[in-house]
């Protein structure tokens, strides 16, 4: 209400983001867990609980929206349970997994050790998702201010959604696999967009029964195929940066391409014509300005003296029983080999 947006979407909005509290404390726990497997190359675990905790989400999705007749705030509760469950899933395989035994979770005082050397990496980390996430929530609330607010602000939260979640891979990023990487996620893009540009006139029914919703969905879809192209590289790129410590520079790289490009090039073309399509364009603009300055900084990685800088890969505290007892004074050269590419990760998104 506070930015002029239509009342009706913004009680609906509000409604959701309330019952949808649960659910962030919960994907905060799930990534923590997940960045505990990934130190150990423990995939099996997470895949499994993911399907696990898939195949509960639809059936408690389907009942809550549609049974209980609670509509778009059934959606967020079954988001949280889903979380929930996953979590808990997890959290027995590390208990009760002799996998898990010499790096079991136990807190102590070491939990505090070096938390101001982890900050400086966790910080700018989480501004890089800030930065990108808020330009896109941005979008939305511009959306709402065009004419007819319902019709373009559903097409542009859906297409928000779609390139987000494509873009949400977490592609290992030490040295030898980023041209691997960046090949994968060019053929991703392919195929993905293939499958949206056939399917144009039918993708948008998985998100509204509105037919004019639909009909603009299948219009966005030339757009929608260049922001998946943009994020699936995008995503490799910003493992990389992560992986290899420059979670400031991704910081500022963020905020230049999305503040100073993409969202005054979304403001000058949404308000004019052709409006929504206007927005997203803009969006792209930054996206693409992002993509080209991180693959410039990778091309410019010296790798190897990366890792002579940062000597010897650090280990687990034989002493202690705490994963956190890593030296994180030196964290950089464990994040390329192991792959915990940020210590804070999106929604997700694949993002930095």
């Amino acid at each position: 209400m506070l930015f002029s947006q239509d009342p009706a979407i913004s009680h609906a909005a509000r409604a959701y983001c309330i019952h949808l509290i649960p659910a962030l404390f919960g994907y905060a726990v799930l990534q923590s867990l997940i960045r505990y497997f990934q130190t150990q190359s423990m995939i099996f675990p997470m895949v499994f609980t993911s399907i696990a905790s898939l195949c509960m989400h639809v059936p408690i999705c389907w009942f809550l929206v549609f049974k209980s007749g609670m509509g778009h705030v059934g959606a967020a509760l079954a988001i949280g349970i889903s979380y929930w469950i996953n979590v808990i899933a997890l959290g027995f395989y590390i208990q009760y997994s002799s996998a898990c035994s010499k790096t079991k979770i136990v807190f102590s005082r070491n939990a505090l050790l070096s938390i101001a050397e982890f900050f400086q990496y966790a910080i700018p980390s989480g501004l890089m998702f800030c930065f990108e996430w808020w330009s896109f929530e941005l979008l939305t609330l511009l959306a709402g201010l065009l004419p007819n607010p319902q019709l373009e602000t559903s097409v542009l939260s859906v297409c928000t959604r779609v390139s987000n979640e494509l873009g949400a891979g977490n592609p290992k990023s030490a040295q030898g696999a980023v041209r691997v990487v960046v090949i994968i996620g060019i053929a991703e893009a392919f195929i993905v967009s293939t499958f949206f540009i056939f399917f144009r006139n039918i993708v948008g029914y998985a998100y509204s029964n509105d037919e004019a919703v639909v009909d603009y969905v299948a219009s966005m879809v030339p757009l929608l195929c260049m922001s998946v192209s943009a994020d699936s590289i995008m995503g490799t790129l910003s493992g990389v940066a992560r992986g290899a410590g420059f979670q400031q520079i991704g910081a500022y790289v963020n905020l230049g391409a999305y503040y100073l490009v993409g969202v005054p090039l979304a403001l000058f073309l949404g308000f004019h014509q052709p409006k929504a399509k206007g927005l997203w364009m803009g969006m792209i603009s930054g996206s693409c300005v992002q993509v080209i300055i991180l693959a410039v900084v990778t091309a410019l990685t010296d790798w190897q003296k990366e890792a002579e800088n940062d000597g010897d890969i650090n280990r687990l505290n034989e002493t202690s029983h705490y994963v956190g007892a890593v030296d994180f004074k030196r964290p950089r050269l464990l994040l390329l080999r192991e792959s915990a590419i940020p210590f804070l990760h999106r929604t997700p998104s694949s993002r930095i």
